[in-house]
């Protein structure tokens, strides 16, 4: 009976361990498929496959940390799935969409754009444990594909022609490898709880609002998030940079100023 019991608490433990792991294959195939989209020139449906894989890549995380299943094969796993996804995926689907006409110096930005999301994940695989979980070191790779696909979407919406941009999205590219590679922190919300403990009625009016827009707008919606949440590193960077220049001034001050009453 012992033995019985021991054996359904391990097949239960085995089963708990496996499903974060599915969902981080979903992610895969969500990337897998949205190659095979680009190269048949389908690029609606290779964004909503990359963006269908940012929400997986979402779900196996907390799954794992709500089950205690993280494991270091989990995050190896998580981390070469992320490659193919939000790397190669987002490089192969802007090249064919609008950096092919630029010959060789498109797909040596699709390049770079692979080179700096794998800089991205190795540097993130080797901090786990040693910094901070509430924020992220350059912008995360799932954020930086998901402004690929919405910006597909946005043009798609508006029925603007991606190769007949080619340099704006050349710049984007650039701008997002760039963007991985910093030091430019990005908050996330892994351990912020309190963040839906201390929700007021005002911010859920405002919650329900933004679904409403993102259910009639979902092409616009998404971009506009994805720009917010771009900024909003940036944002943070310039306000430290400020405060940290006002506290230099202030101390030069108060420094001088003991010096002349000396």
């Amino acid at each position: 009976m012992k033995r019985k019991r021991r054996f359904e608490k391990e097949k239960v433990h085995r089963g708990i361990y496996i499903l974060p792991n599915i969902f981080t294959s979903l992610n895969l195939f969500c990337g897998f498929y949205a190659i095979i989209a680009s190269i048949e020139k389908n690029f609606f449906a290779a964004s909503i496959a990359i963006i269908i894989g940012v929400m997986f890549d979402m779900l196996d995380g907390k799954i794992a940390r709500a089950t205690n299943t993280t494991s270091k094969f989990g995050i190896e796993y998580d981390s070469l799935a992320d490659l193919i996804s939000f790397g190669l995926a987002p490089g192969v689907m802007i090249y064919l969409w609008a950096l092919k006409p630029l010959g060789r110096l498109g797909w040596l930005a699709a390049f770079l754009y692979l080179a700096c999301g794998t800089l991205r994940l190795a540097r993130f695989n080797t901090q786990v444990g040693s910094v901070s979980s509430d924020y992220f070191s350059g912008l995360p790779i799932p954020a930086s594909a998901g402004m690929n696909a919405t910006t597909i979407l946005f043009f798609h919406r508006f029925n603007i022609i991606g190769h007949e941009n080619p340099v704006l999205i050349l710049v984007m590219l650039y701008f997002l490898s760039f963007l991985m590679v910093s030091t430019i922190k990005y908050n996330s919300l892994k351990k912020k709880p309190e963040l839906f403990k201390k929700m007021n009625f005002n911010v859920l009016v405002a919650a329900i609002l933004l679904l409403i827009f993102i259910a009639a707008q979902p092409s616009i919606a998404l971009f506009l998030i994805g720009v917010a949440y771009i900024c909003s590193g940036l944002a943070s960077t310039v306000r430290y940079h400020t405060k940290l220049r006002h506290k230099k001034l202030e101390t030069h001050k108060s420094d001088e100023h003991g010096t002349n009453s000396i």
